[in-house]
């Protein structure tokens, strides 16, 4: 039932963007640009609107968000509850889940940190 809501929920939201992009392409561009600003995507001097921008509500990005969002159903966590098998990817860019870490009776550590 929740991919359902979620398959209708990203459909609606996507067929209204392509359709305000079809009407409205100026003010859709000023509204995706915003919406790169808040994730810096815009930031890069190599990453131009037209290289990005176009891709916004297409059947990709409607495939690429369904995806991600129906893999976040599963990784729910609970207080005293086993913690969700999340797939990583490694240094070496091998993908494998994150319990695969998990020696004997030892807890696991994740440490989270900046590159930059």
């Amino acid at each position: 039932l929740q991919k359902i809501l979620i398959l209708l929920q990203v459909t609606l939201s996507v067929v209204v963007g392509k359709t305000l992009m079809i009407l409205f392409p100026n003010a859709m561009k000023r509204y995706i640009l915003k919406m790169g600003e808040k994730s810096r995507m815009n930031q890069n001097p190599k990453f131009s609107y037209e290289n990005w921008g176009p891709t916004f509500f297409s059947f990709k990005y409607l495939q690429f968000v369904l995806k991600v969002k129906w893999r976040r159903l599963e990784d729910e966590a609970y207080e005293g509850c086993p913690a969700p098998n999340t797939p990583v990817v490694t240094l070496d860019r091998e993908v494998c889940h994150l319990l695969d870490f998990m020696k004997d009776n030892r807890p696991l550590i994740l440490n989270f940190g900046s590159c930059t």
